[in-house]
């Protein structure tokens, strides 16, 4: 793969039985389409549905047992937000993202995350590392009992409430979304007990450099965190052509929508 050219992939349809939950209990504050958005979204994300998978309106509202309409929006709004793309002969695919576009969304993301960690040492508060220790010591709890599928969600939940100590709403908002496009990535990064274990000595790092409110130096730790895995994925992605999802042979199963990032 060059830098900024996707590899061709074959696109599979999604399975006309998928056991996709029917959305027929709503909540007022939230329409239709936006359901089926969050639903698709979170789906994508945490990587149940393979890069290449083919998208059909029908199917999906089929599966779903609604009309095509909240379905369109969702998948407009999807398209919009680039994790799926138009195929040229109908219907959508769910998009993969290229070298090029790795290296910018990590080196972006490394910017952000340093900035919210600086402000994080400079604006917490006594008593709200607790947190932060606590799951530093889960994740040492499953590294050490090798149950290596719960690491991702741990290691989100860390940098979750790392980054809400920088008060700065607009710039965590920033941070989900382009997170968001490298979620199914990151099995790479934790996958092997010896970067996951890299991982966590950096975020005992991370939290000791806040906690003396070294803000300068724990900005500096987390861009080179962010980076370093950067270039576990671009190994990987570079020695075997990976791809953070296998083609799914079972009916695809959609995440909950109100599940945490």
């Amino acid at each position: 793969m060059t830098d900024g050219v996707r590899m061709p992939i074959k696109t599979k349809p999604i399975d006309t039985e998928l056991p996709l939950s029917p959305l027929k209990a709503m909540t007022e504050r939230k329409s239709l389409g936006q359901m089926v958005y969050e639903n698709l979204r979170q789906t994508i994300v945490r990587g149940s549905i393979a890069p290449g998978t083919r998208l059909v309106e029908n199917q999906i509202a089929e599966a779903q047992g609604i009309s095509r309409t909240p379905v369109r929006e969702a998948i407009h709004k999807l398209e919009r937000e680039r994790f799926i793309e138009r195929l040229p002969h109908g219907g959508f695919s769910v998009l993969e993202l290229s070298r090029e576009e790795i290296v910018e969304t990590f080196g972006i993301r490394s910017v952000l995350e340093g900035y919210a960690a600086r402000l994080a040492a400079i604006n917490h508060q006594p008593g709200q590392l607790k947190p932060l220790k606590e799951k530093v010591d889960e994740f040492q709890r499953l590294l050490d009992a090798r149950q290596m599928k719960g690491l991702p969600q741990v290691n989100t939940e860390f940098h979750d409430l790392l980054y809400a100590l920088s008060n700065s709403p607009r710039l965590i908002r920033m941070i989900d979304a382009l997170r968001d496009h490298i979620y199914r990535y990151r099995q790479i990064i934790l996958r092997e007990a010896g970067q996951a274990q890299t991982s966590n000595e950096d975020h005992r790092l991370i939290l000791r450099s806040i906690r003396t409110r070294d803000a300068a130096g724990v900005e500096q730790l987390v861009r080179e965190h962010i980076l370093r895995g950067q270039k576990m994925v671009l190994n990987a992605f570079e020695s075997n052509g990976f791809r953070p999802a296998k083609r799914l042979r079972q009916p695809m199963r959609t995440a909950d929508p109100s599940g945490t990032r």
